[in-house]
């Protein structure tokens, strides 16, 4: 069991959230759908929680009402090994979304993701300031990560 596990609160799209991300991530399942009974609060047999698994990594959706909205505030970070991946994860993520900077999108359901290739931090972290001040410069314009273009600024051209 994960000690620590990702909590998302719906208004009523939960099941519907749940099926979307695991049929974007290849390595995921649903695990378990839980329905309210007579207590309540929502109407019996509707869905209360849904627990899923993205890459392994598990996560808890709660149909809890209007009372909250997600915010930039919290956003799933997902490391990309390449181009590929981050082109076939951000759009399919951002359909029905919208666009922010820096490879951050909010999906149709308001979460914030950042769709980042594992190259960007490694181009940041480089002890060289000039290639790491380029690769900022860069990243700063872009909306989807392009690592082509990320470096070609990491190697000055």
């Amino acid at each position: 069991m994960q000690k620590i596990v990702t909590f998302l609160w719906f208004d009523n799209q939960a099941e519907e959230a749940m099926k979307h991300y695991i049929s974007i991530f290849k390595n995921s399942k649903a695990l378990n759908i839980s329905r309210y009974g007579d207590a309540g609060p929502g109407p019996k047999g509707a869905v209360m929680t849904c627990t899923f698994q993205l890459e392994g990594q598990e996560f808890i959706a709660l149909n809890g009402g209007p009372l909250f909205k997600f915010t930039e505030a919290i956003s799933l970070f997902v490391n990309c090994e390449g181009q590929e991946e981050v082109d076939y994860l951000y759009e399919r993520l951002l359909a029905g979304g919208e666009k922010s900077q820096c490879g951050w999108l909010k999906d149709k359901y308001g979460v914030s993701w950042q769709i980042i290739p594992t190259a960007l931090m490694r181009m940041l972290g480089d002890p060289d300031p000039a290639k790491s001040k380029r690769v900022m410069q860069a990243m700063l314009k872009m909306q989807k990560i392009d690592i082509g273009v990320l470096q070609r600024a990491y190697d000055g051209q």
